[in-house]
């Protein structure tokens, strides 16, 4: 079956350093999958060589079989992959309703736009910040907004770049609760480093290691992986 997502000895070097080394990856039509790993061990790179942030050195990246290494992230979001990076990129002098209006109108009349927004809005539970100036509202609430506004775009794929970060327990666990329920309809990348919110969101995790792929598998496996935890306590790893 063709993949929705798919790379090929993908490799991202900056000078002498390989941040990503030959990475095969392949995400499946509706599959959620989380990418994890220690700081350096080269998620956040092959997140941005996905997003168009980065060109690869080498390899291939693949969307429903189409090149995309080298596109921008504006080309990418229109082949239908929707984009959060870690910082909120949100216009903040405008409402939360008037952020989402613009994905939402893009190529649809103002019915379907009007329609789309009450949905994306009611799907991520922010129906009661519709009015309120985006700047103004607090980091989770903000983080929310911008999940919405790519939900309006009605991508395929989902790429959230530590998604959880900076929220209360709360937060992230009406955040898991969320990306649960987008997950019915979208497939979705998550890249983090909190465990306990991988436990909540993930069927199948990715982690790297010095930027390679270290294990693929199901979440119970990983997370009984001894080599996975040597990772995170900063212990060599035997190949």
């Amino acid at each position: 079956m063709r993949a929705l997502l798919e790379t090929r000895g993908l490799v991202m070097r900056f000078g002498g350093v390989t941040a990503v080394d030959e990475v095969d990856f392949r995400l499946e039509e509706g599959e959620l999958r989380c990418l994890i790993g220690p700081n350096g061990a080269g998620k956040s790179t092959f997140f941005k060589c996905l997003t168009g942030q980065y060109v690869p050195t080498a390899g291939a990246i693949l969307f429903r079989d189409q090149p995309i290494a080298g596109c921008n992230s504006h080309d990418i979001a229109r082949l239908g992959v929707g984009i959060k990076t870690q910082v909120p990129n949100v216009f903040n002098g405008l409402t939360a309703h008037e952020n989402i209006w613009v994905s939402a109108r893009r190529g649809r009349t103002p019915r379907e736009a009007a329609r789309l927004l009450d949905e994306v809005m009611g799907r991520v539970g922010i129906a009661d910040l519709t009015g309120r100036i985006v700047g103004e509202l607090a980091h989770g609430q903000r983080q929310l907004v911008e999940l919405a506004i790519v939900l309006a775009g009605e991508p395929a794929l989902i790429l959230l770049d530590e998604p959880a970060a900076g929220m209360t327990h709360d937060e992230t666990e009406r955040l898991a609760a969320i990306i649960r329920d987008i997950n019915r309809t979208q497939a979705l990348i998550v890249v983090e480093h909190d465990m306990q919110f991988v436990r909540m969101i993930a069927r199948r995790v990715t982690v790297f290691h010095q930027g390679a792929v270290l294990i693929d598998d199901d979440v119970s496996v990983v997370m009984r992986d001894p080599r996975v935890r040597d990772v995170y306590l900063g212990k060599r790893v035997a190949a």
